[in-house]
């Protein structure tokens, strides 16, 4: 009896150390949103259960080890032991019950974490190689929509984030907001975030997507509501001011579908070939051939991007968008005045 006290004493000693161990290494990052309450709530408990199932494997182990070894001198075999019935029972139930209860602890979390605010403010989400597109609610007044691949969200609002994707599957992951959720193509996924502290974060692609997966990450800024109406007010200024002139549409269209995570404005090579003084300029070809970057060539490589590949770049995957003849034209006229 003096052994399984001594050892139940050491278990528990054990189980609270790796606890408060486990807690001063701060494993989850700082929490930034309602939903992540429940969340963290619920790791804390497994923690507590890890902790103590950890010892109650491995210090009896030890114990055992140390306290009945054998000893200098000692030749005969220990004593022999046959099967336990109640110890084989209580080892098959108690675990079963703990699933059970982590099983209902669980699905009260997802539907903590799933509630919805019938007034929620409600941001599009578009996933796309490498990059993410945030469209905000229209404004009334005018029509005009915001669009940016900066996430913008006012504190203790609840957001419903309507996500797809333009390509392939990409995951919507902010650590300090916990919550996770897949981008599908040709479907919409939702997800429900309730910022509770501003700051700046950062969203990232959880989901191996491609080349460039590991750069897909954009800032998530978390402001209060009268720093969030301002911002929105000022990019509706600069939408309506920019779709007054072709090329202002079309900068405004490329800002708005990413372009900028494959082609640079400024000269610099990314994965796809730079903008600045594309046009007009000589195009040498993967297969050798060279064409002049005039419309044509622009409007072509935009609607079909794997119709003329440009040298070095044969091993990158191309997305293909969709726009009207309006768009298309704007764009090539924004591409001219990259010089």
């Amino acid at each position: 009896m003096r052994h399984f006290i001594v050892v139940g004493i050491l278990i528990i000693l054990v189980s609270v150390l790796l606890t408060i161990g486990l807690d001063a290494a701060n494993l989850m990052p700082l929490d930034a949103s309602a939903q992540a309450a429940p969340i963290d709530w619920m790791w804390k408990v497994m923690e507590i259960a890890m902790s103590f199932l950890f010892a109650l494997i491995v210090v009896p182990m030890v114990y055992s080890l140390i306290v009945f070894r054998r000893r200098r001198g000692e030749t005969g075999d220990g004593a022999h032991f046959e099967g336990n019935t109640t110890l084989e029972l209580l080892w098959s139930s108690i675990p079963l019950v703990v699933v059970v209860a982590f099983s209902v602890i669980g699905a009260g979390n997802l539907s903590q974490t799933l509630s919805r605010d019938p007034n929620a403010m409600i941001v599009k989400v578009t996933g796309i190689q490498w990059s993410w597109k945030f469209e905000y609610p229209a404004d009334p007044a005018t029509g005009l929509v915001v669009v940016s691949d900066e996430l913008h969200l006012p504190v203790n609002k609840q957001v419903l984030l309507r996500m797809t994707s333009s390509d392939v599957i990409h995951s919507f992951w902010v650590p300090e907001f916990r919550v996770k959720q897949d981008l599908v193509p040709g479907r919409f996924t939702e997800l429900t975030i309730t910022p509770t502290r501003e700051g700046n974060y950062k969203v990232s692609c959880a989901e191996l997507c491609g080349t460039s997966h590991a750069f897909m990450v954009k800032p998530v800024l978390v402001t209060t509501m009268d720093e969030y109406n301002a911002w929105l007010a000022q990019e509706l200024v600069k939408a309506k001011e920019a779709a007054s002139t072709p090329e202002g549409l079309g900068q405004l269209l490329v800002a708005q579908n990413g372009c900028a995570a494959c082609h640079s404005i400024n000269g610099a090579v990314g994965i796809g070939p730079t903008w600045f003084g594309l046009f007009g300029s000589e195009v040498e070809l993967s297969d050798g051939a060279t064409v002049v970057a005039d419309e044509a060539f622009i409007t072509e490589s935009i609607q079909n991007p794997s119709a003329k590949i440009v040298t070095g770049f044969e091993s990158q995957q191309m997305v293909q968008y969709t726009f009207t003849t309006e768009e298309l034209a704007a764009i090539v006229a924004y591409i001219k005045t990259l010089k």
